[in-house]
């Protein structure tokens, strides 16, 4: 019953979504996402502490500043990606640096005989990315959470992240999709940013601390070589995106004779990339979650 209820309540508020007024929306996603900055102060605290673990320079004043910034900027997010799902949000007419894009995507795709894996982060707005890369050439196999709510994950978000040819696989059978594909010829998508735990993780730099990062990325370049490619989609205007696509990460640690030591060198280079990008974006990322493991 929990679940009906809760599919038609987000069936009512896309149908309210593909009338209301764009203004509108924004300003209430806008709303509601600073009503929870005050309210929520548990992942207000998070984000403050997380920002001043990357950014020690900066004084308690501008550190408040920008974690109110961070919550604007994923208001946008949300309310560009509800836009999406019901075909008010154009993402060609979004991208500034679309048709620069598209012919780099045509290159690399030729030039990459064992497939190439997109690396990301829950940067900007990570579904208008992908979206955008399927549409224009490079469908991946996506590695996501699988929702809780079995109808809004199979009748809604399912559908809404396979339109332009992307497909999807969860955490627990990563690995084994990751490498069915890529060897079949395919493509991967992988968001690395989020903590990690386990035998699959190993602790390295990210952004000045260390963090435990999953070792997936590095572990498919030593085995497979594809190309490792980082994309990341940087907001640069209202509805407006830069597609960063900077060249593949050949990085593979040779100097090294462990394998344990390559994987973890390689698994920091890719977090050396990921960090930078967000230095220069630094309200684009997803600073509310708990990289750190920051004590509660």
């Amino acid at each position: 019953m929990r679940e009906k209820i809760e599919y038609t309540m987000i069936k009512v508020f896309l149908g309210v979504s593909k009338i209301a007024p764009k203004v509108l929306i924004y300003r209430f996603i806008r709303w509601l996402t600073l009503l929870v900055y005050y309210l929520d102060k548990k992942r207000r605290y998070i984000t403050v502490q997380n920002l001043k673990t990357a950014f020690p320079e900066k004084s308690d004043s501008e550190i408040k500043h920008l974690a109110k910034e961070v919550y604007t900027e994923l208001s946008k997010t949300i309310s560009e990606i509800l836009l999406m799902f019901v075909d008010r949000f154009d993402i060609d007419k979004a991208v500034v640096n679309r048709e620069e894009i598209i012919a780099k995507l045509k290159t690399a795709t030729e030039n990459a005989p064992r497939g190439i894996v997109a690396m990301t982060a829950h940067f900007s707005n990570w579904e208008l990315l992908a979206h955008f890369l399927a549409k224009h050439g490079l469908p991946m196999l996506v590695v996501g959470r699988e929702g809780n709510n079995k109808l809004i994950e199979n009748r809604i978000t399912q559908p809404f992240r396979k339109k332009y040819g992307n497909d999807t696989t969860t955490k627990k059978k990563a690995i084994l999709s990751m490498v069915k594909r890529l060897k079949s010829g395919g493509n991967v998508g992988i968001l690395i940013d989020q903590k990690a735990g386990g035998p699959n993780a190993v602790a390295v730099d990210f952004m000045g601390k260390p963090a435990q990062t999953i070792t997936s990325l590095a572990m498919l370049k030593h085995k497979l070589d594809p190309q490792i490619i980082p994309f990341f989609a940087a907001r640069v205007g209202e509805g407006k995106y830069k597609i960063i696509m900077q060249d593949p990460i050949e990085y593979r640690a040779e100097e090294e004779s462990d394998e344990a030591k390559r994987i973890e060198k390689m698994t920091a280079e890719y977090n050396k990339v990921m960090g930078a990008v967000i230095r220069e974006y630094p309200s684009q990322w997803f600073w509310m979650h708990n990289r750190w493991r920051i004590a509660l």
